[in-house]
């Protein structure tokens, strides 16, 4: 077998030299720290796929030769003598490299093989039904001996990735778990230790991760990140390019007209808490400053909560502006004609949780051609509860948010890191109680900074040394999640 091993300052020109060798079919062996930088082992994929020409001896019992005898004229003995050359090249294989790919290979071989004689075993012990019936036999046969896996290791950016293939029948289902259990096992650890390796190579990317950690970014959020940081760029400047890419990622509505400006139809929806009402009544006061009363429309939904109708009539009286009721979606067709001559009309609703079943009927009631959401965010939540937030309000077509509460946040990056993964447009920010003042224009680079000079210390950080067990089990890749491979 030809394996070769190339050394290189880092994993990427290793690789590189690797491919260059054997070209698109290069299969990685073994990737680990050497004392000049990193070291490489490969080969070319063919080679585990063609067997040795030497023939290997199987002693089968004497139970399994009198079935072997039997399905002579079927594939199950080329299988096996397959399976048998691809066993002594594997093992070979092993011995040189230790725990690597090869080692696991060959141990899923055994495995598969030690299955396949337990079944064979067991179908020899009983007679045949019909001897007259040699096209069936043969058939079922053929379909017994059918299922075979091969197991491939691919090089990805210094990552191993094990993919099972398996045909079979249902009864080979508890099998097929298996195995794709132990690839997911596989990934999970050559993808954490590929990513440990290079920040123990790499200082200053270490320590970027460290800082995004401790400012409530997400890991998969930093993870992807730090994946397109550029090489050899100073402490000063690598923190640098990371603000930049975090404020060209988080869309506000900076090159957009204020909303009161804007006008149109807005509802406000989100969880129960948030500060929907307040912050209409903010965008409200804003309207009239600029337009007068008559240019304001308020309709409030929030026919649930005690008092709720009351605290915007109240709103709307110190504004000169009347709070209308809508009970329904009727109600509130009726109300969006009768004030259809004003420059913004403003729905408040009742807060919901994202897994409250009236969550739908208010995303119904609010399914107007001209009716455009704000979903409510709270900066102080839990980076998950964002998530959950996110997912259970999140409509078809442009996505819009406020974010509120920014003075009671402790940390301003899972609200930031949320905003980013999901891809809204920020139209504001809240940052007090007060009616209007306490109301700004979202600013990317003011947000993005100040989460990142986030100084607290919590008992939540993280140390340096823990950082290889938030790569230990990444969690499952959103929809959201698999546009952050082009944010650089």
């Amino acid at each position: 077998m030809n394996i070769q091993r190339f050394h290189a300052p880092t994993a990427r020109e290793a690789l590189a030299k690797a491919r260059m060798t054997f070209g698109e079919g290069t299969l990685i062996l073994s990737n680990r720290p050497s004392a000049g930088g990193v070291e490489v082992v490969a080969t070319v994929e063919e080679e585990l796929a063609t067997p040795q020409p030497q023939p290997v001896a199987v002693s089968p019992s004497p139970r399994l030769q009198e079935r072997a005898d039997d399905l002579a004229a079927s594939p199950v003995r080329t299988q096996h003598a397959h399976d048998g050359l691809v066993r002594s090249s594997a093992a070979k294989d092993a011995e040189q490299l230790a725990m690597s790919t090869l080692s696991f290979q060959d141990y899923v071989r055994e495995r598969m093989l030690r299955r396949r004689k337990e079944a064979l075993q067991g179908g020899a012990g009983v007679p045949p039904r019909m001897s007259a019936q040699p096209a069936m036999s043969a058939a079922r046969r053929e379909q017994a001996a059918g299922t075979e896996a091969t197991l491939a290791a691919a090089p990805a950016q210094g990552r191993a990735t094990v993919a099972p293939t398996v045909v079979g029948t249902a009864s080979q289902q508890p099998l097929m778990q298996e195995l794709q259990a132990m690839r997911n096992l596989i990934e999970d650890r050559f993808s954490t230790l590929a990513w440990l390796g290079q920040a123990r190579q790499d200082p200053i990317q270490s320590g970027l991760m460290l800082k995004l950690i401790r400012a409530g970014y997400s890991p998969a959020l930093a993870r992807a990140l730090l994946e397109h940081l550029p090489d050899r760029l100073p402490a000063a400047n690598a923190l640098q390019w990371l603000v930049g890419v975090l404020e060209r990622n988080l869309k506000t509505d900076a090159l957009m007209l204020p909303l009161h400006e804007e006008g149109g139809i807005h509802a406000f929806v989100g969880a129960t808490g948030v500060g929907k009402t307040t912050t209409a009544a903010k965008l409200a006061a804003q309207c009239v400053q600029a337009h007068g009363a008559a240019s304001l429309g308020l309709i409030t939904l929030d026919a649930y909560r005690l008092g709720g109708h009351e605290q915007l009539r109240a709103y709307g009286r110190m504004l000169g502006v009347v709070a209308h009721l809508a009970h329904d979606r009727a109600a509130l067709q009726d109300l969006l004609g009768l004030l259809a001559s004003k420059k913004m009309v403003l729905i408040d609703t009742s807060g919901v949780s994202p897994r409250d079943p009236r969550r739908r009927e208010l995303l119904e009631v609010l399914d107007l051609p001209e009716v455009r959401r704000l979903l409510v965010l709270n900066a102080s939540s839990h980076g998950d509860t964002l998530d959950d937030v996110l997912e259970g309000f999140k409509t078809a077509g442009t996505q819009q948010a406020i974010l509120s509460k920014i003075d009671e946040a402790v940390k301003l990056g899972p609200a930031v890191d949320a905003l980013v993964r999901h891809q809204m447009v920020l139209r504001g920010v809240t940052n007090g109680q007060r009616v209007p003042e306490d109301w700004e224009r979202a600013d990317a680079h003011q947000l993005v900074t100040e989460s990142m000079r986030c100084a607290v210390k919590s008992a939540f950080d993280p140390k340096e040394i823990e950082l290889n067990y938030f790569f230990a089990q990444p969690g499952a890749v959103t929809g959201a999640d698999a546009e952050l491979a082009h944010v650089a």
